[in-house]
């Protein structure tokens, strides 16, 4: 680094950021135009001459694909749990998972999870920053002023922001402005010499918005001591962070500023790459995949409107010389009679475009062409089979096209509970040591299950009293309480909990994503689940063999079901069998709602 200080050394590598870097000899990229482009073709955007759009339609084809892979990859809330990791506490798990659920509603983890999802489809990529006590957040690469292009975090980088006057000010609650932490200017001041505009990103021009921005960059890497400390020895290096803002002294000239300035141990980032791409910052973008695509589809839809546009006009010829520029049918009333030479004709021009159909045929071809990439079948997207298309062929291909999504949805499931493990735990095991009060939602199993053990310590407590008063207690009166109790307790499934304070102080919590069971078709399901049990019914003799009963648990787990409820069982007299008539209506309930869903309209 030939830079003498941090703002001589952004400044260059702002600069820089635009040039390209080589993947393979004829192959150029750059993280500037790869995410500039996949924002402007989500927008139904052009890269260039996007000013010319009177006569340019915009076929955009990704936003479908896209909203396939936002929902096909995406996963919720209700998929992560808190567990306690000892057996002999595993029973508070349960309070765990109810104060994880009421933060991650406060802090609006759904949309965090999101974002992620969004930002990993998009680009390629997602940069997640950990912010204390909060959802992490993830950055805007809009935002990125300039990387190491090959590897985004193994180098230094910076991220621009725009704060106006009090969302600066803020910043002083962090530290900003403040000598101690570096700073060679206060926030106030620097607001005072600041010119007040904002540029929209770092991919705008001149624009100017009306409010009062000022524009700070977030930097982070390797840097001199010196930067630092300029007495500091020339040779010493560390990871620094520092906040950085500029303004115009009395020439023109732009000076640059530190509000913030630490030596940074540990990086609060971590990125997910999508379809990891060596030697590249980003990885293979959900939209970038599309781009050939996009820009074919949008050349032929583009030739359709001109030949459109040529169809449109209504043209006549004519061998009467005396009608030569003479008359436009326009200005002709209806009923009007035309007058020619004798031996003369004037007839419509035909201007139907012959070739259309083929650059129909070939948007289409590019469209379907996107959709195989993109791994959005007609199954994903919800479209109506063609009639009779067997359900099996549909069910086939529904699975076959989730293959791929659900691969990807792995990998972001193990990234999420890699950032809340580290991040999230070390601040939820702070906070549920202390004493908490909050009010949960609990699901129907929930609320069965606390309203049994809720029913049974107001029995004994019921009962407890009543000894303690040498009062007698009959079954009677027992059972009537405890269906009081019960009934008392389920109406309604919000309930107040509490946690005792250091309750769990010595408790291990551990994190995971079990997102295996999401996209289950539950009327799938249920079709398997009857099956299954037609046929126990119908021969409960298969229970007794231990070679069957293997084989039926290597079906069952195939087919996506648990065999832990599948076992021997206690022997039948011989005989002795099930009647299968009541599932054999429920299947056949089953099997004419599915024809009734897949018959098209």
């Amino acid at each position: 680094m030939t830079e003498t200080n941090i703002y001589d050394f952004a400044k260059s590598q702002v600069g820089n950021f635009r040039n390209p870097i080589s993947l393979a000899e004829g192959y150029e990229w750059s993280f500037y135009e790869h995410v500039r482009a996949s924002f402007l073709y989500k927008h139904s955007q052009f890269e260039r001459e996007n000013d010319n759009r009177d006569e340019r339609p915009f076929r955009n084809i990704l936003l479908p694909i896209l909203n396939v892979q936002y929902r096909t990859e995406g996963f919720d809330v209700k998929d992560i749990e808190l567990y306690v990791d000892n057996p002999d506490e595993y029973y508070k798990s349960f309070l765990v998972k109810k104060f994880f659920d009421q933060w991650a509603l406060d802090n609006e983890l759904d949309t965090f999870i999101d974002s992620v999802v969004e930002s990993y489809v998009d680009y390629g990529g997602a940069l997640v920053k950990n912010v204390d006590g909060v959802k992490p957040e993830v950055v805007d690469l809009r935002t990125i002023a300039f990387c190491d292009q090959t590897d985004l975090l193994s180098g230094p980088f910076g991220i621009r922001h725009f704060f106006n006057p009090s969302q600066l000010r803020e910043m002083s609650d962090k530290g900003w402005g403040d000598t101690k932490n570096g700073a060679n200017i206060d926030i106030d001041t620097l607001i005072t010499l600041s010119e007040f505009n904002k540029k929209q990103t770092s991919y705008s021009g001149n624009d100017q918005t009306p409010g009062k921005y000022i524009e700070i960059l977030e930097i982070h890497g390797v840097f001199p001591e010196r930067y630092l400390k300029p007495t500091a020895d020339e040779f010493g290096f560390s990871p620094q962070l520092h906040i950085i803002g500029s303004y115009k002294n009395n020439k023109g000239e732009s000076q640059g500023v530190t509000l913030f300035a630490v030596k940074e141990p540990k990086l609060p980032f971590k990125i997910l790459k999508r379809d990891r791409f060596e030697n590249r910052a980003l990885g293979w973008g959900g939209i970038e995949e599309l781009f050939e695509a996009q820009v074919w589809a949008n050349a032929t839809a583009i030739k359709k409107y001109e030949m459109l546009k040529l169809a449109s006009k209504t043209l006549f010829k004519t061998t009467d010389p005396t009608f030569k520029n003479r008359n436009k049918i326009t200005r002709l009333d209806n009923g009007e009679i035309l007058v020619l030479q004798e031996g003369r004709d004037i007839t419509q021009l035909d201007t139907v475009p012959r070739s259309f159909q083929a650059f129909v045929q070939e948007e289409d071809g590019w469209e379907r062409h996107g959709q195989q990439i993109g791994g959005a079948t007609e199954a994903l997207f919800g479209e109506e089979p063609a009639a009779g298309t067997p359900f099996k062929s549909i069910e086939f291909q529904a699975i076959q096209a989730q293959g791929l999504h659900k691969y990807r949805q792995g990998k972001i499931a193990v990234f999420v509970d890699e950032v809340l493990r580290e991040w999230i735990l070390p601040y939820i095991k702070r906070e549920i040591v202390k004493d908490q009060s909050f009010l949960a939602e609990l699901s129907a199993d929930e609320l069965m299950e606390v309203a049994e053990k809720v029913k049974q310590n107001r029995t004994n407590e019921f009962i407890k009293n009543k000894v303690l008063n040498n009062e007698m207690v009959g079954p009677e009166e027992v059972a009537m309480f405890q269906q009081l109790a019960q009934t008392d307790f389920l109406k309604s499934n919000k309930k107040f909990f509490k946690i005792i304070q250091d309750e769990f102080r010595e408790a291990i919590l551990k994190v995971r994503a079990n997102v295996a069971g999401k996209q289950k078709d539950l009327a799938l399901l249920t079709d398997k689940l009857v099956n299954f049990a037609r046929q126990i019914i119908a021969t409960p003799e298969i229970r007794q063999d231990p070679g069957l009963v293997k084989l039926v648990n290597n079906v069952l787990e195939s087919s996506g079901m648990s065999p832990i409820v599948f076992g021997p069982s206690p022997a039948l007299l011989p005989g002795q069998g099930g009647s299968t008539e009541p599932l054999k209506e429920l299947a056949g309930a089953s099997g004419r709602a599915k024809e009734l869903e897949l018959r098209p309209a």
